[in-house]
């Protein structure tokens, strides 16, 4: 059972030192919180370590000993957050022109990093216990340590969840993830001093074995939350389809394509797109609406906003015709692949035909071979035409 009542201190302690506690998006608002979270975990931590520790050293169990480590390491790891979401809150400046967002996703890493290496020491000292295991002491200390720990851990994965949810905060994922985790190796060594005191059985390092293996894959867990947004993470896909939607709603926007955004911490992105206008259109017309959809896009996403707009030929009755005889190829290949930049030009008195196609990652045909199928039907229409083919790849 989940108390409630923690995450009610977290919320008043949120409102009498938070100003605008419920506006979550606000980058000051954020750190609060992950300040807030991250003081409160180093508390709470430590008391485990310490309440933890005397209980392994009375009872001489290395399951509750490594547990009482493990709660140190998590301390360390809510330092390491609180630190930051202080350098994720600097402004940006010459050497960082983008802000300091990513060292929350960074702060995320390495408290993921130190809960492996935990798990790797833990792991060390449970395989010694088990080729030489020791005479386990059963005492009520022990058991009330570890029951007041386990309600602790559990108030500690409620509000990391709750609030990490509320915040989009990689730190308070893995906290949260890890703290669950928690509870499982504390049970664990629960398990290992009744299974002494009842058959008279040491399970101590085997318990600590196991225990090593929650606490690995809770840290791998944690890790790709972190590790994902700073390799480059697809965008959110309510959210492209948002962004795409929102600029086609314009009057004389045709198409839109090469939409990308960019994480530089968690509200802090970078939109940048092709709006595809008709030819016909004056540069002034359609830097006017570029100009337009940019200044919207930021208000409503919170977002730095760059649009480069694309000519599209409407009345070229023979582009026309090509774009419909690549569509159908492309469709041929795969339902998600598109077209975009295609044009008709003449030059030295010659013809040619570009365009850029966009395929999905993972298609079973190789990129030479599609632009083969796309050169043979251009051929197949006109001759005359020389196809100059870009494959890109779809990202949204």
């Amino acid at each position: 059972m989940i108390p409630k009542g923690g995450i009610a201190v977290i919320g008043f302690l949120a409102r009498t030192f938070i100003k605008n506690h419920k506006e979550y998006g606000l980058p000051e608002v954020r750190t609060a919180y992950g300040l807030l979270t991250g003081i409160t975990g180093i508390v709470l931590n430590f008391l485990l370590f310490a309440g933890k520790l005397i209980a392994g050293l009375v009872s001489s169990s290395v399951s509750v000993i490594a547990d009482a480590f493990n709660n140190l390491s998590d301390a360390g790891s809510s330092i390491v957050s609180a630190v930051g979401y202080r350098i994720a809150a600097m402004p940006a400046d010459s050497e960082h022109p983008y802000g300091h967002g990513r060292a929350e996703y960074i702060a995320g890493f390495v408290v993921s990093a130190s809960i492996i290496f935990t798990a790797l020491g833990v792991g060390k000292e449970s395989v010694e216990k088990i080729f030489s295991p020791e005479e386990l002491i059963v005492s009520p200390l022990s058991f009330a340590v570890l029951g007041a720990s386990v309600l602790v851990k559990l108030y500690i994965f409620a509000y990391n969840r709750k609030y990490g949810k509320l915040i989009d905060s990689a730190p308070m994922k893995a906290a949260a993830t890890d703290s669950l985790s928690d509870c499982i190796t504390t049970l664990s060594a629960v398990a290992a001093i009744i299974v002494y005191a009842v058959w008279n059985i040491n399970i101590d390092g085997y318990i600590g074995l196991f225990i090593t293996f929650v606490i690995l894959k809770a840290g791998i867990e944690a890790a790709k939350i972190s590790i994902t947004p700073l390799l480059g993470q697809k965008a959110d896909d309510e959210l492209i389809e948002g962004i795409r939607r929102d600029v086609l709603a314009h009057e004389g926007v045709i198409g839109v394509h090469d939409l990308a955004v960019h994480n530089y911490g968690v509200n802090r992105n970078i939109i940048s797109l092709h709006a595809e206008l008709p030819a016909s259109m004056s540069f002034t017309e359609a830097h006017d609406i570029a100009d337009i959809i940019e200044n919207e896009l930021s208000g409503k996403y919170s977002a730095s906003v760059l649009i480069h707009t694309d000519p599209v030929n409407v009345d070229n009755i023979e582009e026309v015709k090509c774009r419909e005889i690549v569509m159908s190829v492309l469709k041929e290949i795969d339902e998600g692949a598109g077209i975009h930049d295609l044009r008709i030009t003449e030059r030295s008195g010659k013809r040619y035909i570009a365009f850029d196609a966009e395929v999905p990652f993972g298609l079973k045909i190789s990129d030479g071979e599609i632009k083969k199928r796309l050169c043979d039907e251009i051929a197949g229409y006109d001759s005359t035409l020389i196809a100059n083919i870009e494959i890109d790849k779809k990202v949204y």
